[in-house]
């Protein structure tokens, strides 16, 4: 305790010596009132319908700690409202990978080949194949989304995307370098991961993580196909510009971000997390924390899915998830014991911030956005708009699919779910969700060429595919 006056230290050392679980719990969080005051401020800001934050202390306990709006006829927070988790989905998935290899039923550098039917055909490059590890590693060389996800409903997008078309893309699709050469974050990847466990586990994914996970840590609120109960504590979903959206399925992918749960249930997984002296679960949980491969970053690394953050002060293993309407966040501090679970029935920018700043005061919370300027959309006849429609490479696992639907221009970023696009001019658009606009640019004969996105004082140009 530098600086600290001797009165201080002589307090400190008297509390420790009654109670050293005790003491440590007492510096580990703030106040239960703290707390509530950074997610009432966040909700009050509208960065947020509603965040219920859970906090597991050293010495075992659990706090819930809930301000917001649940949707319309739903109970109020608490640490039985029910969210999607969105990608945190991933570690359970990656637990019960680990658990495999534990019982040597799977190996990490097995090829992914080896557990999928004889006509499917995992593509190689450079007589290396992509395996388990690569999958769970996200550096298999698969895209973040495949080209062929065209969603029948953005409001639901991957609802309606098959077993077939996951076959279909994985056998055609060209790696553009060698596998575990270099992170990229892929949601194909690892719900293709999910779906090879199910085959070889022989059981549907949603069963597996129940026998497997779920039912031996008491998750009893936890599931994909929502329960009767589960429904009535649900905490309805909400979009960007705040209204309420539908939950997303995601049958195919669900190994990617399909599961729903509670607070409390997610502070009882992480908890397991924390002790691999529990038993062969725990000590699998344990396996898959171990860092695996960089991810471009000179303070983060991956394991099993699992990100590790040497943090300002702590080294913080977490994941977060999304989907239209929700924003999560878990992280745990090893060394302390402790964990902190983030549930926001929001579909913008989540509560990332405000895990890392409970977990390591250290890391700051996010500054509240700055208003947007102020913008006036006009009229464009249709005629001119269909110029713009068409797919725009953003990145390589990026694209913007513009579309024109009943005289409105609407945009749809690769796995997110349309925007309308408002004019301001005949080639610049403006989004009322976020604070972003959208150009378009046309060559010396008047041929639509590429859109430039103005996001976060930033200028980034996706050339038109087609």
């Amino acid at each position: 305790m530098p600086n600290a006056s001797v009165s201080a230290k002589i307090v400190a050392l008297i509390a420790t010596l009654v109670s050293p679980t005790l003491a440590l719990a007492q510096q580990a969080f703030p106040s239960d009132s703290a707390v509530l005051a950074i997610i009432k401020q966040r909700v009050e800001e509208k960065r947020s319908a509603g965040i219920v934050v859970g906090i597991l202390e050293p010495d075992g306990r659990t706090r819930i700690i809930a301000f917001g709006d649940p949707g319309p006829g739903q109970p109020p927070l608490d640490g039985n409202s029910v969210f999607e988790i969105g990608s945190i989905s991933k570690v359970f998935t990656s637990t019960v990978l680990a658990e495999l290899v534990k019982e040597g039923k799977v190996k990490l550098d097995d090829p992914v080949q080896k557990f999928l039917p004889a006509g499917v055909h995992v593509p190689v490059r450079g007589e290396k194949p992509i395996t388990l590890g690569n999958l769970s590693e996200q550096n298999s060389g698969l895209p973040y989304m495949p080209t062929n996800f065209h969603p029948a409903n953005n409001a639901n997008p991957f609802a309606d995307y098959s077993v077939q078309q996951m076959y279909d893309f994985l056998s055609s699709y060209q790696l553009p370098r060698d596998p575990g050469t270099m992170f990229e974050y892929s949601n194909f990847g690892v719900g293709l991961l999910g779906h090879v466990l199910a085959l070889t586990t022989g059981q549907p994914y949603e069963q597996m993580e129940r026998k497997r996970v779920w039912e031996p840590l008491g998750m009893t609120n936890t599931a994909i196909t929502l329960t009767p109960w589960m429904k009535q504590h649900l905490a309805l979903g909400h979009g960007v510009g705040g209204e309420v959206v539908p939950n997303w399925d995601l049958p195919t992918f669900a190994g990617a971000g399909a599961i729903r749960s509670t607070t409390l249930d997610m502070l009882k997984f992480a908890s397991a997390n924390l002790h691999p002296e529990r038993g062969k679960l725990q000590e699998a949980m344990a396996f898959a924390h171990e860092s695996r491969a960089p991810v471009g970053s000179p303070n983060m690394t991956i394991g099993l899915n699992w990100m590790i953050q040497h943090a300002a002060v702590e080294t913080i293993v977490w994941h977060n998830g999304g989907t239209g309407g929700d924003r999560t966040f878990l992280g745990l501090d090893q060394a302390k014991k402790t964990a902190v679970v983030v549930m926001t029935n929001s579909g913008g920018v989540g509560a990332d911030d405000i895990g890392m700043h409970l977990l390591d005061p250290m890391i700051p919370l996010a500054p509240k956005p700055v208003a947007q300027k102020v913008r006036t959309a006009i009229e464009v006849p249709a005629d001119r708009l269909a110029l713009y429609v068409g797919v725009y490479q953003l990145a390589p696992k990026f694209n913007f699919v513009i579309t024109l639907k009943d005289g409105a221009l609407y945009e749809q970023l690769t796995g997110q779910g349309a925007l309308r696009l408002w004019p301001e001019t005949d080639v610049d658009f403006f989004l009322k969700e976020v604070d972003a606009q959208i150009t378009f640019v046309r060559d010396a004969q008047g041929t639509v060429t590429e859109l430039i996105l103005h996001q976060n004082g930033q200028n980034q140009h996706a050339k038109k595919a087609n």
